[in-house]
């Protein structure tokens, strides 16, 4: 293919490659990443999988390294306004030059297997990341864990935030069978931090049957509020007080104490003061982002299931609007 030049074109070009725009497996992407030679994007990964808070968790993840002087590069999605938000290296988007460099590198030896539009977006970051010499990769699963496509690679920590229901025609329609999906990023005799008190046995049992050393939030790591400006993260040997997260809401202390759990767990050392820098400038677009339009304020919230949906009404409940709340909601068709 010789007709895309521009990141617009690309992006037309990968979205027509597959007829379905979810394909789960890994044969497929499997097989033009050996073609594609890639090896480890970083010296070290950290793949965040789970239903809810892994955008959240990556930016508290790279926000921590990055005050610690590492280079690190992210890859999330969706995007919101621009494709280049998936990738990040060393605090940047990926430019729109480098990007089609990438998707013209995966187009190069691809040949005719069929990629869907995620997976020449993983490969392509892949590529990125792995010529960026990065200290530390942080991996979003896209879809489940066990049959995505970052999934190709092996996570020296992986970070299961939440599970609940959501892509139920793809995961299961139970938290044990989605569970089951989303433990499949769980490596052999590799930590795995668990941010949420009471995870699935799902998620239990893989851990055990490939003798992973299972970080549980609320029995190896807690997360304590001290006031309403400190918060205390601390396990069996070791303790922080930090600032609370610009990140709003009350789940985002959670995501906060995984992200510290699992940088912990790298065994590298993290100058005390990084961590409470990163907890307090890690950002990420649409986690109750506050916009003043004349005097209402407008609060735009990127949840979409039910889980997400309860968090917000539970963090709109405690802090009443003068005058009420208006609420205007969107969604695609395969959300309930």
């Amino acid at each position: 293919m010789d007709t895309a030049n521009t990141l617009t074109e690309w992006l037309e070009y990968i979205e027509r490659q597959h007829p379905q725009s979810i394909a789960m497996g890994l044969e497929r992407v499997r097989e033009v990443a050996t073609r594609m030679a890639l090896g480890a994007p970083a010296k070290k990964v950290i793949v965040v999988g789970g239903t809810n808070g892994k955008g959240s968790t990556v930016a508290f993840v790279e926000a921590i390294a990055r005050a610690a002087g590492w280079k690190v590069g992210a890859y999330t999605s969706p995007h919101l306004l621009a494709y280049n938000e998936r990738v990040r290296i060393d605090g940047e988007d990926a430019d729109d030059a480098a990007l089609v460099a990438a998707f013209a590198a995966v187009e190069a030896v691809r040949g005719d297997t069929a990629l869907t539009y995620f997976e020449y977006g993983t490969l392509a970051a892949l590529w990125l990341f792995g010529r960026a010499g990065l200290d530390l990769a942080v991996l979003e699963v896209g879809l489940g864990g066990r049959l995505d496509a970052v999934n190709l690679v092996d996570a020296d920590v992986s970070i299961i935030t939440t599970v609940d229901i959501d892509h139920t025609d793809w995961l299961g329609e139970d938290r044990e069978a989605i569970g089951e999906e989303k433990a499949g990023i769980i490596r052999g005799w590799k930590p795995v931090v668990l941010g949420e008190i009471d995870p699935p046995s799902s998620v239990l049992r893989r851990a055990y049957l490939v003798g992973a050393n299972a970080l549980r939030y609320g029995s190896d790591y807690f997360c304590e509020p001290i006031d309403a400006e400190r918060w205390r993260w601390r396990d069996v040997s070791f303790r922080l007080e930090l600032p609370m997260p610009a990140l709003r809401a009350p789940v985002q202390l959670a995501n906060a104490g995984a992200a510290i759990a699992a940088l912990r767990a790298l065994g590298k050392p993290v100058p005390r003061t990084a961590w409470a820098e990163g907890v307090a400038n890690a950002a990420v677009a649409g986690r109750l982002q506050s916009h003043a339009v004349g005097e209402v304020e407008v609060l735009l919230d990127v949840g979409h299931n039910p889980q997400a949906a309860r968090a917000l009404a539970a963090w709109l409940q405690a802090r009443p609007a003068t005058g009420g709340t208006r609420a205007v909601y969107a969604a695609l068709a395969d959300k309930d």
